[in-house]
């Protein structure tokens, strides 16, 4: 019986290490820029606020680089509703895997470090980059 427990006990572990490395360990974190190209709260069970920019540096007949992500945080999610269209600059988290309460995507951000206007002037200037 002991070994059994010893046995279950192992997997057990394992399972826990396996779901902490695969949904909570970060991946990694870096920044993205780019124009806000959509930002809505949707989901069935989960409501969600998803979001994806467009970067710059892509060129005409060439599919444009797109980033998709999550947010979690209420005041960042209300930035980022108010700024659609402009010019940002983000924080995020990186995940092997998505969780449906955190989001539908494995990055997400969770800081807006600047916004530009269409003509270049700032309107959220940079707080702790």
């Amino acid at each position: 019986m002991k070994v059994k427990h010893y046995i279950i006990l192992g997997l057990l572990l394992i399972l826990a290490g396996f779901v902490y490395f695969r949904y909570y360990w970060v991946f990694a974190d870096g920044t993205k820029a780019g124009i806000l190209n959509t930002f809505q709260k949707k989901g069935y069970l989960f409501k969600t606020y998803e979001g994806k920019i467009i970067q710059s540096g892509f060129k005409v007949n060439v599919q444009s680089n797109e980033f998709e992500f999550s947010v979690v945080s209420e005041s960042v999610a209300k930035t980022l509703m108010e700024n659609a269209g402009k010019d940002v600059e983000l924080h995020y988290r990186s995940y092997f895997g998505a969780l449906p309460w955190r989001g539908m995507q494995k990055f997400i951000v969770d800081s807006v470090y600047e916004v530009r206007g269409s003509n270049g002037e700032t309107i959220l200037s940079p707080k702790n980059k």
